[in-house]
């Protein structure tokens, strides 16, 4: 009895270490397709939200962009 009970132990840790990896390898995929999905303006935009950069930084990428754009 204690033979069934040992191998059932086991098979637990299996399965729990099986979605442990493959929730692992799939996490990191999903935030580099998000991010590549972004275009440059979106980007601009989250990092002058966040702080990252100044007002007249802004502006200025955001000028550059869409005069490119238009080219």
């Amino acid at each position: 009895m204690s033979y069934y009970w040992g191998m059932h132990f086991y098979w637990w840790f299996f399965w729990i270490f099986l979605w442990i990896v493959f929730f692992s390898f799939m996490t990191p995929i999903r935030r580099v397709t998000y991010r590549a999905m972004q275009s440059p303006m979106q980007l601009l935009q989250r990092r002058y939200a966040a702080g990252e950069i100044t007002s007249e930084e802004y502006e200025e990428r955001r000028t550059k962009l869409l005069r490119d754009a238009k080219a």
